[in-house]
């Protein structure tokens, strides 16, 4: 009886027992009722393990070869622990071992039951496993390894370290496709690890992958299979191949920390060489100049053309049939606009294309609205974002780069967007400065006509005539105060900003470039030793070194990272010196804009003059002692006009002039995360990129911003005016002591 018993712990079929492994109902009345159990007991013991062995069986022949991994680990497991149990179970009775044979002769059920009762809970939960396996047809490797991973976190050490082992035998497989990505660039043609595009497939990562490791696992798969398939002279050295290789063969994917830590190295690695072999600095230069030409307005001919194409585009589309306005219409006033330019023969211009998120615009005559002072509340709960991307078209427009290889590997889609976000400002600013220097073309030419024929005078009745004479005197002052701010203003951007920043950006790389002889060198040197990543970990320390004492500091050698960390900076002190990093006063320049287009449009409308012509019906009254119906209309018009100009400009000085007390908070580690993406931030207008730098370095970054602001301040207050209406000595009414008080 013992020796079936056993059998049927391995396996086999015995009269014991029904098909469903219950003790036979024709043994019970010979049996003790505590036998009865032991073999109950035994028989869902022995039920288990056939179960957990017919779907192993049918498993292993599964295409999936995480499935025939798992199968075989466990075919294994089994053969080495139960089978082998009751190996040494049936040799230990036969040789009537005391704690089996009691009296030398006798062998209670209890004692096979208590040896086999181990593998009650393990045969269990593998039966449990293997149920789920085969309840869906295809099953992903990293479903597979978060499940055998959640399922080894148990109580119990035997099915713990059976999921352990299971677990760790599907990583080894999924490890293999790994470093043909990471190593090789190449991808599986049966369960590939990611797409064509080397975008990971979400199913085939184990969740215990941390986001940041996914984008550097596709990073990498993704230089290095292009380089291959692009069959590039100088491909990825094999000392650094053999050394990765190494390393991801000694780590698996669920201890985190260490998994992370080598994907990280292998990321520097890569980016090293891509930096010093693919990425040149040539195609760095070329891409930077192109960038700031287009997105930065520095090749002021190109833009001021382009600016004057759209409104051409815009005035065409009134008249025409079809007065809708697409994006391929604004692609090919792109071409037009470089016609005669220096950009015409530019390749980078291929690169530049126009998208309209909100769709065809359908042309049709602005209505002129009323800009609200935005100023009047400076907490970022209230301030809504301030955008100015619908200020060329009348809808949101957006110009974007077509970034291609290799150097989408230094430019990120954050930091496309921060140069579109600045051309859209830039742009936006240009626009009001042109359309307000050609107002006062205009607003000359009406005067130079009218004294043909008034003489010294503006005309009309006495009473008209000093109505005439006030309404022509304050659009003047209008336009020269719109102009000299807007000159002032676009001066301090595009030369104390745009200008010194982008020199001392390419300043900074021509520095970094020449120090790159010694690191390679030591590069290649190490790179032919038995230990390849020292060097690339002496360049990875100090380019955390110089993340912690400032890009200002000792430059060090300039490679991949630190080249992406400098052009990160580099837009943020643009974002930060343009003054977009500050809601309150983006909050005041938009409605200046606005209200430089409405006077703009209003004098258009008029017929490039602020006056009426005498001629014109309402221009003069009827009575001899009395003012024209319309010169009081357009009276009306421009005092109000006149007076919300002096009202955005003041506000706009105070809150700039606040800002150069304002105290800073921190800085951010990437330019994409500006405050500028979220306005319910404390506005703080010296924000940099490194977290955790000296005190000297954050000063001097930060006193270097504040001494921009302080030349915008002085640039706006020569002459003192603003200074002077700020301390109350113009008024001295309780309003300007108020406000001198910080109560208004």
């Amino acid at each position: 009886m013992i020796a079936e018993i056993l059998l049927v712990l391995a396996g086999h079929s015995s009269s014991f027992f029904t098909e469903d492994y219950h003790l036979h109902p024709a043994f019970e009345t010979f049996l003790h009722p505590g036998e009865q159990q032991c073999l109950a007991s035994l028989g869902s013991i022995a039920h288990r393990y056939r179960q957990v062995k017919t779907a192993c069986s049918v498993l292993a022949r599964s295409s999936s070869r995480y499935l025939c991994a798992l199968c075989a680990t466990l075919s294994q497991i089994l053969k080495d622990d139960y089978e082998s149990l009751i190996v040494d179970t049936e040799s230990k009775i036969l040789h009537r071992d005391a704690s089996f044979v009691a009296g030398g002769a006798f062998v209670p059920l209890s004692a096979v039951r208590a040896v086999f009762s181990a593998w009650d809970a393990p045969l269990a939960a593998l039966d449990g496993l293997l149920e789920k396996l085969q309840s869906q047809a295809e099953w992903p490797p990293g479903e597979i390894i978060d499940m055998l991973i959640a399922r080894a976190a148990t109580g119990t050490h035997l099915i713990s370290d059976i999921m352990g082992s299971l677990a760790r035998a599907v990583q080894r497989v999924w490890r293999t496709q790994l470093i043909a990505l990471l190593v090789h660039g190449t991808l599986s043609t049966t369960d590939p690890l990611a797409e064509s595009d080397y975008t990971l497939i979400g199913s085939q990562i184990p969740s215990c992958v941390s986001d940041q490791t996914r984008n550097s696992i596709s990073y990498i798969g993704r230089a290095l299979g292009t380089v291959k398939v692009a069959r590039w002279q100088t491909q990825f050295p094999r000392e650094l191949v053999a050394e990765h290789t190494r390393r991801l063969e000694n780590v698996l994917v669920q201890d985190q920390y260490t998994f992370d830590n080598v994907i990280a190295d292998i990321r520097v690695n890569v980016s090293e060489w891509l930096w010093r072999t693919v990425l040149t600095q040539k195609n760095v230069e070329e891409a930077i100049d192109s960038l700031a030409d287009y997105f930065l307005l520095r090749d002021g001919e190109f833009s001021l053309s382009l600016i004057q194409e759209i409104e051409r585009l815009k005035l065409s589309r009134l008249t025409a049939r079809s007065n809708i306005i697409r994006e391929q219409d604004l692609n090919l006033a792109l071409l037009r606009a470089s016609i005669g330019t220096s950009a015409q023969h530019d390749p980078a211009l291929s690169c530049l294309r126009f998208s309209m998120p909100s769709g065809p615009l359908r042309s049709l005559l602005p209505t002129p609205a009323n800009p609200r002072n935005l100023a009047t509340s400076f907490t970022g709960a209230s301030l809504s974002e301030i955008t100015f991307d619908d200020f060329l078209l009348g809808t949101p427009l957006v110009l974007s780069y077509r970034v291609e290889w290799p150097l989408d590997l230094f430019l990120q889609p954050a930091d496309l967007y921060l140069y579109a976000l600045l051309f859209a400002y830039l742009s936006s600013l240009r626009k009001v400065h042109m359309r307000v220097h050609t107002c006062w073309t205009s607003l000359s030419n009406a005067q130079r006509a009218r004294r043909r024929w008034t003489g010294l005078g503006e005309g009309g009745t006495v009473e008209d005539q000093e109505m005439r004479q006030r309404l022509l005197r304050c659009g003047w002052g209008i336009v020269h105060e719109m102009s000299w701010f807007l000159d002032n203003f676009f001066s301090y951007v595009m030369t104390d900003v745009v200008d010194v920043e982008f020199r001392r950006l390419k300043k900074l790389l021509a520095s970094r470039q020449a120090q790159d002889t010694a690191p390679i060198a030591g590069w290649q040197r190490a790179s032919s030793t038995t230990a390849p990543l020292s060097a690339s970990k002496a360049v990875a320390s100090g380019t955390r070194e110089s993340q912690v004492t400032g890009l200002m500091g000792t430059a060090a050698p300039l490679d991949f990272t630190s080249l992406r960390n400098i052009h990160s900076a580099y837009l943020e002190r643009l974002v930060v010196g343009c003054l977009l990093a500050n809601p309150a006063l983006t909050a005041i320049i938009r409605p200046i804009f606005e209200l430089c287009e409405q006077f703009v449009a209003q004098v258009e409308r008029w017929g490039g003059d602020v006056l009426p012509a005498l001629l014109f019906e309402g221009s003069v009254a009827k009575g001899m002692d009395a003012v024209g119906e319309m010169v009081r209309e357009r009276w009306a018009v421009v005092s109000g006009i006149n007076e919300t100009l002096r009202s955005l400009l003041e506000s706009f000085y105070e809150q700039l002039a606040q800002s150069t007390s304002q105290q800073t908070f921190g800085g951010r580690g990437d330019a994409s995360k500006s405050m500028l993406l979220n306005s319910t931030v404390n506005a703080s207008l010296f924000g940099h990129t490194t977290s955790f730098r000296k005190d000297a370095k954050r000063w001097e970054g930060e006193g270097e911003a504040r001494r921009q602001v302080e030349r915008l301040l002085l640039r706006l207050d020569f002459n003192g005016e603003f200074t002077k209406a700020s301390s109350g000595q113009s008024t001295g009414s309780s309003k300007d002591i108020l406000r001198e008080g910080g109560l208004m």
